[in-house]
């Protein structure tokens, strides 16, 4: 006797959107079932994993975690372009570290600087992601879109605290945002309508829903 597995069929799917500019750009999305659940729906496009780049050196990495990066933790720069020449990345996340106030508390200008540079130094999508404080992210996050005008970086996170002035810039200069909310589903269905009143289409909406991909096993998402 065959087995037959039991499926659940869905109307909807997931929203296909473009990252990045270019022959490198990648496309995520597009599932018309859980993750990985092929034998219910389709999966057209793989997950895609960033290599994270941070803006300043690494004070507290343990010596195994530097050491693929030997030599270049120092520049940005270099550090991403690295983690694309040697390691393969399709993606690159600089954490913008320097910008915390309980810590460096790096300038607008000179940290949105660095941002740019790294934009132009790789041909691969970037995301530049912020420390959750409202009042310095907006401050750093809206000049990063200015100086990165057209090049559809990911700037995240945009938290219900300062997703106007954000995601107003992000659109303005034509990036992608990444709305960030806690677990709960219905604050992220919440933030994303508050985006979509500013006009920031889904085309360029990115959802970021923090430790439930990983945390709670990938099916959670």
């Amino acid at each position: 006797m065959a087995l037959d597995i039991p499926k659940t069929v869905y109307n909807g799917k997931i929203r296909e959107l473009k990252l990045g500019k270019g022959a490198k750009a990648v496309t995520v999305g597009g599932e018309t079932a859980y993750p990985f659940y092929l034998f219910e729906g389709a999966m057209p496009n793989l997950p895609k994993i960033a290599m994270e780049v941070w803006d300043v050196p690494p004070k507290d990495w343990a010596e195994a975690a530097l050491e693929p990066f030997a030599g270049v933790t120092e520049d940005p720069v270099a550090w991403a372009q690295k983690c694309i020449k040697d390691y393969g990345a399709e993606m690159i996340c600089l954490q913008m570290v320097s910008i915390d106030p309980n810590g460096l508390n790096r300038d607008a200008e000179e940290a949105a600087q660095v941002a740019r540079k790294v934009a132009d130094a790789i041909d691969v999508p970037l995301i530049v992601w912020g420390t959750a404080n409202h009042d310095k992210d907006t401050e750093v996050l809206r000049r990063v879109a200015d100086l990165c005008q057209g090049k559809n970086v990911i700037i995240g996170p945009v938290e219900e605290g300062d997703h106007k002035k954000i995601g107003a810039a992000a659109l303005a200069y034509q990036h992608t945002t990444a709305a960030s909310t806690p677990i709960d589903i219905n604050l992220a269905k919440q933030l994303n309508i508050l985006l979509g009143n500013l006009g920031v289409p889904n085309e360029a909406l990115v959802m970021d829903p923090t430790v439930s991909g990983i945390g709670y096993g990938i099916e959670y998402c």
